[in-house]
């Protein structure tokens, strides 16, 4: 469906919705209170788009009656979480209803017997690790904006983050949902269960969808014991291609897996040093690798990171490692990698935020490659991102002395020659921001047309009125 055979908010459907989440969860013709909901954090404003209403529904039942109201009169939906997403995935590029799930934000069940919790789409997923703490538990997911995003934005997007390499990514703990289908049905997927093929596995089919084929109401979530100590090396490297050609090397060359494996370029560390006005000696270093090491033993992890050491030293173009084996020093260490972002967004108005990923040992072509395109085109890129699962996160930030013309001339090309690159490489658009509509016009440089065609097929027979968040990921 085209956004021209779309239907408008009339004054029938506005009582409606009054009527489903009450008026005072309900914003409807003020621009100032709809316009954080027209965004996400996609740096240009050429992504966003004002909604026509909001509604901020509490129960699984009211969003089944607004998808059903919205699937009768033909009105586009966009769910949203907290709004932190990078791809456009929950802007309302069609306008229509944004079903906001902040109200959505309770804990449902700790189930400690089965090491599970189930939990509402709003909350902020960090305070799932705040609650656990106290029963020595925790969820494994982290993804970095952990403070601030919400764990169905987490799991529409599956959404990776700097535990991977040890633990994985959303989709390895979310065992069960409750989602209102785009027709208004309220099915539930999976459950308490670490088994199961009982028929399609539609939990993983949901994880990812960017909100395009239901909305999620209750997560089911795996937990794990919490490990007691934390211990990160900081290592400096005179190369990209010295410090990401170690990656693969640690784990086979030691046989420890680390909990992460956090990769920043020297353009990216010089930005985040000026930012928090940081002061540890860098040695002129190209490329660092931040790598952290739990457990419940402190003498074990000490073992541990000791050994990638001496296993380091002894590898080319090393030039110093800092090790953070207390609460004060890593976090200081990790402050570096988590202020990265907000770090380079302050650095120009024309940026684009990539999330690119590549098979882990193609990582150091990939940087190298960079390289050149900052040569070639006198550009800023400060790259950093999950070196131990291949996923870099990209900025390509313009020179000074480019005004909007030339920046909306040139970006195109360059992410032209990325991605052409990117795919040789044998990787993918993106590991974990999503498609959104930021990336759609992309995605057949990476998948075949037989593919699309069988994602499309998908979305048609679950969303036959392209009503569920329409103009993500491809066009129907």
């Amino acid at each position: 469906m085209s956004c021209n055979k779309y239907n408008k908010i009339d004054k029938d459907v506005l009582k409606r919705l009054k009527e489903i989440v009450g008026h005072q969860n309900l914003i409807f013709d003020n621009e100032e209170k709809l316009e954080p909901y027209s965004k996400d954090e996609v740096p240009d404003s050429k992504y966003s788009h004002m909604p026509e209403v909001v509604v901020k529904p509490s129960t699984s039942v009211e969003i089944s009656s607004i998808v059903k109201l919205a699937n009768k009169r033909k009105i586009p939906l966009t769910p949203r979480g907290a709004g932190s997403g990078l791809s456009g995935g929950a802007v309302p590029i069609y306008g229509g209803i944004v079903i906001s799930l902040e109200n959505m934000n309770k804990i449902i069940e700790l189930d400690r017997k089965n090491m599970m919790i189930t939990v509402e789409p709003g909350i902020v997923s960090n305070e799932i690790n705040e609650y656990l703490r106290e029963y020595n538990l925790f969820y494994a997911g982290y993804p970095m904006s952990m403070e601030t995003c919400f764990i169905g934005g987490n799991v529409a997007e599956n959404a990776g983050g700097g535990k991977a390499v040890k633990y994985g990514v959303t989709s390895r703990y979310v065992i069960g949902l409750e989602v209102v289908m785009p027709n208004g049905e309220i099915v539930e997927y999976g459950g308490k269960l670490l088994k199961d093929v009982t028929g399609y596995n539609m939990v993983q089919l949901m994880l990812a969808s960017e909100g395009t084929l239901g909305i999620f109401t209750k997560i089911i979530l795996k937990l794990l014991p919490l490990p007691k100590y934390q211990a990160d090396i900081l290592c400096l490297f005179d190369s990209t291609d010295n410090a990401v050609n170690s990656v693969h090397k640690i784990i086979t060359g030691t046989g420890i897996t680390p909990v992460s494996i956090e990769y920043m370029n020297k353009c990216a560390l010089e930005i985040v040093f000026k930012y928090l006005n940081e002061s540890i000696q860098l040695h002129n270093a190209e490329g660092t690798l931040l790598i952290s090491f739990d457990g419940n033993s402190p003498d074990r992890i000490e073992e541990d990171y000791t050994a990638v050491c001496n296993f380091l030293e002894k590898q080319k173009g090393l030039l110093e490692i800092y090790v953070a084996d207390n609460l004060s020093t890593s976090e200081r260490v990790w402050k570096l990698r988590i202020n990265l972002a907000e770090a380079v967004s302050v650095l120009s108005k024309h940026q684009a935020a990539e999330d690119l990923v590549v098979p882990p040992a193609a990582i150091n072509k990939l940087s190298a490659f960079l390289n050149k395109l900052s040569a070639k085109y006198c550009l800023k890129v400060p790259c950093y991102g999950h070196a131990g699962d291949g996923n870099l996160h990209i900025r390509i930030v313009a020179p000074e002395d480019w005004g909007k013309n030339k920046w909306e001339e040139l970006l195109p090309i360059i992410q032209d020659e990325l991605y052409r690159y990117t795919y040789n490489l044998g990787g993918r658009l993106s590991g974990e921001h999503g498609i959104g509509h930021k990336r759609k016009k992309y995605i057949d440089y990476f998948l075949s047309e037989s593919h699309l065609n069988v994602l499309k097929t998908i979305k048609k027979s679950l969303d036959p009125n392209n009503i569920m968040n329409p103009g993500k990921i491809f066009d129907i």
